[in-house]
């Protein structure tokens, strides 16, 4: 009987990784958010491109205290393993188990909302049967769980056929996306009005709209979301090549390309398209780059662009469901979950029963979505599981010389402890800031039943999350007398 092996082989290369946080971050939403924020924040105005620079400075220092962790920790689990060598293993636990369940939920959100993206589609290209089939509730359920369950098969094959997957579709989202871009930049705001003139014979209307900190802040919380995802790659760490280079450098490529992509998008669509039509349209309607744009450009340009949104929300599958099952895998591994969900296939070297868990629970996501008809909570609460998750990550920074020296001493980036120590402060006076905002926001929401509040959610999940590490903590007491000098170190490579 072949012996199975007890460890993940490192066979993701720097592009395979970049690929795993660009993916997970870049969605569908870059096609919404920077326009429909024009409702969510209503005064933002000119401000949008602003906003999502001042978005980017917590994500920024979030990376950097990533970057650092990982080059000391590079190993499958991420966030519970740096934040549970660095800390306490239960504040590893609280940095990844809310991630793990919101971004779970979210795959399944994501594997739901993608088919009418296909659907609008076959409507532009004026395939009226097939839309009409995607419109059906149950096509709609059995496609969206036929897609999870593809990509959950495809990450069961091993890291290889996963890069094989990712990279192209990586390569297609941005190749339609430069459609966006180059279309949004070929056109001014007087070759809109003219368009908007000869289509529907109203004049544009301007106005201006006065700066204001509490409407830029509110804006800026909302636009952070654009920037979760990066993290995934530390996820990753334990199939990485030469992690301790790879892993930093592939988070800073992921943050600068995102970055890059996310601000020419929104700043091409606003070249074109005066934002005082987007405040106004977003007020009375749903609106999105593609539709923005379709005053100007011919059909199939259009199709081109509601492709891309297709094709962005799409590879955000492969990405996002290695990120979650390699964090039940480093609890296992670490006796924080069964054991058994620490197993590893023999011959893909993939741990095939931590990406089963996960994707049954993003089953449930896609279930539930279609029951309930919104999806909008489960959002929220992954934009409070990550700034949580963020934050102790710069406090593991922080905390990292004084609890573990002999794994600072391991930090390849950074080293003086000086700039750790900057690193750490500005990310958590940053991140705190954009938590207390979010939470804000959550709370003085009108909304009809309490638990429609992602953060009194958030609080039962991690209640009965620590509930579940406590039992198991002790028992491990129990079991282990040396459980503290173990927890101090990384599991075995």
């Amino acid at each position: 009987m072949t012996q199975q092996p007890s460890h993940l082989n490192r066979q993701l290369g720097l592009l395979g990784l970049a690929a795993t946080g660009i993916c997970s971050m870049i969605g569908a939403s870059i096609y919404v958010v920077p326009f429909m924020i024009q409702r969510n924040v209503p005064g933002i105005g000119p401000y949008v491109l602003p906003a999502f620079l001042f978005a980017a400075i917590p994500a920024i220092f979030a990376a950097l205290a990533y970057s650092i962790l990982a080059s000391a920790m590079p190993r499958a689990g991420g966030s519970y393993l740096y934040a549970s060598r660095a800390i306490h293993p239960y504040w590893g636990f609280v940095a990844s188990f809310s991630q793990w369940f919101g971004l779970s939920i979210v795959i399944g959100v994501i594997s739901y909302v993608v088919v009418p993206f296909f659907r609008d589609v076959a409507v532009a290209l004026e395939w009226t049967a097939l839309a009409d089939w995607l419109s059906h509730s149950l096509v709609r359920v059995v496609l969206s769980v036929g897609l999870l369950w593809l990509f959950a098969g495809i990450n069961m094959l091993g890291v290889k056929s996963y890069e094989r997957t990712l990279i192209p579709l990586m390569v297609l989202m941005f190749a339609l996306g430069a459609v966006v871009i180059f279309a949004g930049l070929s056109f001014t705001t007087e070759d809109f009005s003219n368009a908007l003139m000869e289509k529907e014979g109203r004049q544009l209307e301007l106005f201006t709209a006065e700066f204001n900190w509490t409407t830029f802040f509110s804006a800026a919380a909302i636009l952070f979301s654009s920037f979760i995802g990066f993290d995934s790659i530390a996820q990753a760490g334990g199939e990485a090549k030469n992690p301790t280079k790879n892993l930093p450098k592939a988070i800073g490529l992921a943050i600068l390309t995102v970055g890059l992509f996310y601000f020419t998008f929104t700043f091409a669509v606003y070249h074109a398209v005066p934002w005082q039509f987007v405040a106004l349209e977003s007020q009375i309607k749903d609106i999105t780059a593609a539709g923005l744009l379709s005053y100007l450009l011919p059909t199939g340009l259009g199709v081109v662009i509601l492709l891309g949104a297709a094709i962005a929300l799409l590879n955000d599958l492969p990405a996002m469901i290695l990120s979650v099952s390699r964090l039940v895998f480093s609890w296992a591994e670490d006796g924080i979950f069964p054991k058994a969900l620490a197993t590893i296939h023999p011959k893909r070297h993939a741990p095939y029963r931590a990406i089963l868990l996960s994707t049954l629970v993003s089953t449930v996501g896609i279930l539930g979505s279609h029951f309930a008809g919104d999806f909008f909570l489960g959002i929220d609460i992954m934009v409070t599981s990550m700034l949580v998750n963020f934050l102790l990550m710069c406090l593991s920074v922080a905390f990292l010389p004084k609890r573990n020296p002999a794994l600072a001493s391991e930090i390849k980036i950074f080293k003086h402890p000086f700039s750790q120590l900057i690193i750490a402060l500005v990310g958590t006076l940053f991140l705190s800031a954009f938590l207390l905002i979010h939470v804000s926001k959550d709370l003085s929401a009108e909304v009809s039943a309490w638990y429609f509040h992602s953060t009194w959610v958030w609080l039962i999940v991690m209640g009965l999350a620590s509930l579940l590490f406590y039992f198991r903590w002790k028992k491990l007491q129990k079991s282990d007398p040396n459980l503290k000098n173990r927890f101090s170190k990384l599991p075995q490579d």
